[in-house]
């Protein structure tokens, strides 16, 4: 990751242009060219350095369905669970905890019902209980990871 990399990263952190070409914005940020932004974001998603690029869209106000939820999984079980939950679009994102409850993950789904029916296939695929936790509360956190 060189420079123009990190550069390109912690700018879009704070948001992404919208306009009719957002890549050649960020690009006249740092003296590129469109295409390398756009071959640079595809790299580093490629080798692993960005795990996503895309927008966060609150769910509910769409109509849909969002939740927290955990699984205790079984160590010698963990890498198969966590791939069957890695392969399911409802699944934003999951992540290993040191708890009891050691496999957190975020559903989103098109509607508030398809959530139950996310959890139940899981359940299903697994056999391990699926725990609900979905928020009571809203709270905005503005996190940004300067690399």
């Amino acid at each position: 990751m060189d420079k123009l990399d990190r550069d390109i990263i912690n700018s879009l952190q704070g948001g992404f242009p919208v306009t009719e070409r957002p890549f050649a914005e960020v690009a006249a940020r740092f003296d590129a060219t469109e295409d390398d932004v756009i071959a640079r974001i595809r790299r580093m998603l490629d080798e692993g350095m960005l795990t996503r690029f895309g927008p966060m869209y609150h769910a509910e106000r769409m109509g849909g369905g969002l939740t927290l939820a955990a699984m205790a999984v079984p160590r010698a079980d963990y890498d198969r669970v966590a791939a069957l939950l890695d392969a399911m679009p409802e699944v934003a994102h999951n992540y290993e905890r040191e708890h009891e409850l050691n496999m957190w993950f975020v559903l989103a789904t098109e509607t508030p019902a398809g959530i139950d029916d996310a959890i139940a296939r899981i359940e299903s695929a697994t056999e391990l209980k699926v725990y609900n936790m979905p928020k009571e509360r809203e709270f905005f956190v503005g996190l940004r990871f300067d690399v």
